[in-house]
């Protein structure tokens, strides 16, 4: 009894260790050989599909969910063979007022009036949440969207993951002019909208003791976007 009580104790410390060690995984990877973040690779071997279409109250355009075909394993034994039984999720995307959240691969436009469809980029990304600005959009008479998106490989590990550094974009509703506001390798902590001086102020933290994560011992940085200009550039200030 007391082997077994040994055995099942060291069971249990390395489930600890390893699990903390997956806590522990680094977001950034860096490599001596190239300061650039990595882009990962499309899966070929995923099925694509999409939501039906959003249309954002006051716009012209309808906004197509695009992400990974979920199948999710019950773990039930079928019952003429050993394989599971599976659940298949045919919705990718989950819609509030003036929002979309999932783990998008993209979006695709399509004006109102039109059959043809755009994507909001070509490149790979994981899209978990993407706003429609509608009160200063209304005001200043431009439709903004933003997005905080997973846009590079930063831990290096072939796939785009939240284990990956988020980052935020803005976009016209039509999702052309798609801008990435936040600096490379800053994670996005979050972001809040000021209607009354049309301002979109957002943080972000630095990983400036390059351990490849993100605590206490980095800096935060603090930002904000004029939505009134054309050019939607981030401008650092100092709250503290």
């Amino acid at each position: 009894m007391e082997y077994k009580s040994i055995i099942n104790g060291l069971i249990v410390v390395l489930l600890m260790a390893s699990c903390q060690k997956e806590v522990e995984k680094p977001k950034v990877i860096y490599d001596n050989s190239s300061k650039s973040t990595v882009v990962a690779k499309l899966d070929s071997s995923k099925v694509e599909i999409a939501d039906l279409p959003v249309q954002m109250e006051g716009t012209d355009y309808l906004i197509h969910p695009v992400g990974d075909l979920r199948i999710y394993e019950r773990g039930a034994k079928s019952r003429y063979g050993s394989s599971a039984v599976n659940d298949v999720s045919f919705t990718i995307s989950n819609v509030a007022q003036y929002e979309i959240t999932g783990f998008l691969q993209n979006l695709k436009f399509q004006k109102t009036s039109s059959d043809s469809i755009r994507p909001l980029t070509t490149m790979p990304i994981l899209i978990e949440t993407a706003t429609y600005l509608k009160a200063v959009s209304d005001r200043i008479k431009k439709q903004i969207m933003v997005y905080t998106m997973v846009d590079a490989d930063t831990n290096k590990d072939g796939k785009l993951d939240t284990n990956d550094i988020n980052t935020l974009y803005l976009s016209a509703i039509s999702g052309e002019k798609l801008t990435k506001v936040s600096a490379d390798l800053e994670e996005l902590i979050d972001w809040s909208l000021i209607e009354s001086s049309n301002r979109l102020y957002f943080r972000t933290i630095e990983d400036t003791n390059k351990n490849g994560q993100f605590d206490q011992k980095d800096v935060v940085h603090y930002n904000y976007i004029d939505l009134n200009k054309n050019e939607w550039k981030a401008i650092r200030y100092s709250p503290i």
